[in-house]
């Protein structure tokens, strides 16, 4: 599938801005499931941008601004084309003890250490072993996104982007960024090394070439057991062409598309995706 996304976020201030310092993560990966054939970044003002790579290996443009405005306009526009069609030499699945294994322990430490935002809420990973009972590693994943998918529904505007497992349990409501973040915190408590993934998703499960519609940006994660496995605990689905990815982490706080910082009043801002399928 060939998808083109607009993603546009626009920071509306109550009065002049006189400086201000921005991090953007909003360029696709290029992975074995996908290329990204082109994407760039404008700013309004406009404003000289630098690009790097980070610690975990996400595309980031820089940019700072130093001339009084009152409003800042950020337009990403990419090309990706996806293709992840089931792989016939995928790895032989895990067991608990290969997870176990002091090497891939210290491999991935960082992969299955809670962070403030996906430590298991109270009676939370009790539930989990409890759920998942004998499963092998692969089936515990599922039966515990499918879990977390039932228990905790998907409510725009329930809670803010600061959110914690913990808040969004408390609620059993959330977005998809609170249900990575649960999902997460099952996983490690396991043991199963696990990631959040943030990019975006294409609404429709068939998308008619030529159409743009309203996008999302979305957050599902990634498992390893054997090999990382992608699966959209919102959806209850694995991931598929539909998804394109921007950044891998710990959770949301290390992939965040826009942050930064400014010298001014208070803001309000509004961001929109729009995807197309080409092809």
């Amino acid at each position: 599938m060939r998808l083109r996304i607009v993603h546009e976020t626009t920071h509306t201030y109550d009065g002049d801005v006189v400086a201000s310092f921005n991090e953007a993560r909003v360029t696709p990966l290029t992975t074995p499931h996908q290329t990204a054939l082109d994407s760039r970044l404008e700013v309004v003002p406009a404003a000289a941008t630098t690009r790097y790579w980070d610690y975990w290996g996400t595309h980031v443009t820089a940019f700072d601004l130093h001339v009084r405005h009152r409003r800042l306009v950020t337009t990403a526009t990419s090309l990706v084309e996806t293709d992840r069609r089931p792989d016939r030499h995928a790895a032989r699945p895990l067991s608990w003890s290969d997870l176990r294994a002091d090497a891939l322990v210290d491999e991935l430490a960082e992969l299955l250490a809670p962070t403030p935002r996906t430590a298991p809420p109270d009676g939370f990973a009790d539930a989990v072993r409890e759920l998942v009972g004998g499963a092998d590693p692969r089936e515990a994943a599922h039966r515990l996104c499918a879990w977390v998918h039932d228990e905790v529904g998907y409510v725009p505007g329930a809670t803010g982007v600061h959110a914690t497992a913990q808040e969004s349990w408390d609620l059993r409501r959330g977005v998809c960024q609170d249900i990575a973040h649960l999902a997460l915190a099952g996983l490690r408590g396991l043991g199963v090394p696990a990631r959040y993934v943030s990019g975006y998703l294409h609404p429709h499960p068939d998308p008619a070439t030529g159409e743009e519609v309203a996008g999302e940006s979305h957050a599902w994660i990634e498992f390893f057991d054997g090999a990382w496995t992608g699966w959209d605990p919102t959806n209850d689905c694995a991931v598929g062409d539909r998804h394109v990815v921007v950044a891998r982490a710990r959770d949301y706080s290390d992939v965040s598309p826009l942050r930064g910082v400014y010298s001014g009043p208070p803001s309000s801002v509004r961001a929109r995706v729009l995807v197309t399928r080409l092809a």
